[in-house]
C-alpha cells in the first residue's frame, strides 16, 4: 500500500488588528524569532512533505527572504497571497497544494507538536476529517441578543477547537470550492464561516472527529497572548 502524501497550508495573512502596533502579529518576535517561524519549524521537521505558506498581499518577497530562506524551510514549496477573509486564504492555499491529506494551521499558533501531528494523522487516515481541540475548562453560557443567558451546554461535550485541522484533500478542496461559489449567499444569511471543519460539515455533511491538541496550543491574538507565549517558550 502506497504511503499517503501529507501537506500543510499555513495561514499567515492576518492583519492582527486586535494586537495593535505596526507589525503584523505573525511577524512579531517571540523570543528572537517571528511567531510564524515556530509552526513552520514543527512542520519542517515532521512527516509533512510540502508546505504552502499563505501571506498578506505584498508580503511574498519578505517571507521568502526573511523567513523561508533565512531559516532554511525547504519544505515550503509555494508562498502565495491570501485574500480578504480567512476562507479566501484557505481556498487559495488548497489550490496550490498537492497531497492526499492536508493540515491547515494558523500561523499565529506557535506551539503545535510532533505528537499532535501524529495523533491527527492517525485519525484522518481513518475518518477523513479531524481537528485538534481540547475540552473547555470553564462553564460555557449561550447568550441571547439581549445579553441574557439562554442556555448552559453540558461542559462534558464542549470543546475549544484549535488548528491543525486535517482533511482528505479531495474532501476539503471540494467543500471550499462550494463555499467560494456560495459565500455571498451565506453572508446574506448572516452565516459566518469561522473554521475549516464548519465548511466540511456545512457543504458535505461529513462528520469531523475531535482529536486532543494541547492547552498550550494557543492562538496569539492580543498583547496578553504574547506574554503567555513568552512564558511557554521559556519553559520549553
Amino acid at each position: 500500500m502506497n504511503q499517503k502524501k501529507c501537506g500543510a497550508v499555513v495561514l499567515a495573512a492576518g492583519s492582527g488588528r486586535r494586537m495593535g502596533g505596526g507589525t503584523k502579529k505573525q511577524y512579531m518576535l517571540l523570543g528572537d524569532k517571528p511567531i510564524v517561524y515556530y509552526p513552520l519549524k514543527v512542520f519542517q521537521e515532521s512527516f509533512i512533505e510540502q508546505i504552502v505558506l499563505v501571506v498578506s498581499a505584498g508580503d511574498v518577497d519578505y517571507c521568502r527572504k526573511e523567513i523561508v530562506e533565512r531559516y532554511g524551510f525547504g519544505k515550503v514549496c509555494h508562498i502565495i497571497e491570501g485574500g480578504q477573509e480567512r476562507y479566501d486564504s484557505v481556498a487559495a492555499g488548497l489550490r496550490a497544494a498537492d497531497c492526499d491529506f492536508v493540515f491547515i494551521h494558523d500561523g499565529a499558533r506557535p506551539f503545535p507538536t510532533q505528537e499532535m501531528l501524529e495523533r491527527l494523522l492517525r485519525c484522518v487516515e481513518e475518518s477523513g476529517a479531524c481537528v485538534a481541540g481540547m475540552p473547555v475548562k470553564d462553564t460555557v453560557k449561550i447568550a441571547g441578543a439581549d445579553g441574557c443567558i439562554v442556555s448552559t451546554p453540558d461542559r462534558r461535550f464542549v470543546w475549544q477547537v484549535q488548528t491543525p485541522q486535517v482533511f482528505a484533500y479531495g474532501l476539503i478542496r471540494n467543500a471550499y470550492e462550494c463555499l467560494m461559489e456560495k459565500k455571498d449567499e451565506l453572508a446574506a444569511q448572516g452565516i459566518a464561516v469561522t473554521d475549516d471543519a464548519m465548511v466540511v460539515e456545512h457543504f458535505t455533511g461529513h462528520k469531523v472527529k475531535l482529536v486532543e491538541g494541547s492547552y498550550e496550543n494557543i492562538k496569539i491574538t492580543t498583547p496578553e497572548d504574547i506574554r503567555i507565549a513568552e512564558a511557554l517558550l521559556e519553559r520549553k
